[in-house]
């Protein structure tokens, strides 16, 4: 029965209605920032886990400024040319004058230091955690950034391995080597896609051999001796702890970052006597236009009329 009270319906969009739900807005506009907030934290945190996970580089202290250093010897035959320092401790006999564009340190304090800094650099490379195996012929493969581990002895048969940073010119490359390194004659570490060689680093077992002809990209620490053959090209270093360095005829451009002696920071390298072009790169020939050689007929004898 109607009690003479007339019914009322509110409105969806009655002001009652509107003030009921405000506190519902307001609840999913803070759901909405916290959201948002937790989605910007989460992408921090995957870019930190991101730049983590990249591989450090190599700090290789006072030895960074070295092309050659050597623990028993260093030999030479021909015009070899090496644009940073040479250094030999505790051996004392270095032969076959190279050229050396940097400084010479045989079994001197600098000498002393830097060998003790290579030792650390190369015990750093050393206990670095492996991201795979580098297998043992390096001809024909192609590496990302990281750390590749040989067991033992590591080959480059033939060809060229390419080094390939991906767009990343910090990107680093360690190699870690059981026994001994050796590249055939006429082969190339290839470095591509920003890759540069002061973050190029080869931690040898023994003893590392460049053949005939190599053009090389990186610093090899060895434990014992290095041999670069005839007409082997380096663009980086040959560190030996305690064997010799042996060369022939040789070119070392000393690769440099702002990060090769400290071990951080980014940075662009620089190459000091960048004469020889880093592995891998195309250099073409500057043209030349022959110069145009005018001919001129001789001239006719002129006869003059005689004057009366």
């Amino acid at each position: 029965m109607n009690s003479g009270v007339p019914q009322t319906y509110e409105s969806l969009f009655s002001d009652s209605l509107a003030v009921s739900r405000r506190p519902l807005f307001r609840a999913g506009a803070k759901m909405f920032r916290v959201g948002f907030l937790l989605l910007g934290l989460l992408s921090t945190m995957l870019f930190a886990s991101s730049a983590l996970g990249a591989t450090a580089t190599v700090g290789l202290g006072s030895a960074a400024s070295f092309s050659a250093l050597g623990g028993t010897t260093i030999t030479n035959t021909g015009p070899t040319t090496m644009f940073g320092d040479l250094g030999l401790s505790p051996g004392s006999s270095v032969t076959g004058a190279p050229q050396v564009l940097g400084q010479t340190h045989v079994d001197d304090a600098v000498a002393i230091e830097a060998k003790n800094d290579l030792t650390t650099a190369y015990n750093n490379a050393a206990s670095r955690p492996s991201s795979g195996s580098a297998g043992t012929d390096l001809a024909g493969q192609t590496f990302s950034p990281g750390v590749y581990t040989a067991s033992s002895s590591l080959l480059l048969s033939s060809g060229s391995v390419t080094l390939n940073a991906q767009g990343e010119p910090n990107a680093v490359f360690i190699f870690q080597i059981g026994s001994t390194l050796i590249t055939e004659s006429n082969t190339t570490v290839s470095l591509v896609n920003g890759a540069q060689a002061c973050n190029v680093f080869w931690q040898v077992g023994s003893s590392a051999t460049l053949g005939t002809g190599t053009r090389f990209g990186g610093t090899i620490m060895a434990l014992a001796s290095i041999t670069a053959n005839t007409s082997a090209t380096i663009h980086g270093r040959l560190l030996a702890r305690e064997g010799a360095v042996t060369m022939d005829i040789n070119t070392i451009t000393t690769s440099n970052c702002p990060s090769s002696a400290s071990g951080s920071g980014p940075g662009t390298e620089t190459t000091t006597g960048a004469v020889v072009p880093p592995p891998g790169s195309k250099t073409t020939p500057k043209k030349t236009t022959p110069k145009r050689v005018h001919h001129h007929a001789p001239k006719r004898a002129q006869i003059g009329r005689a004057h009366v």
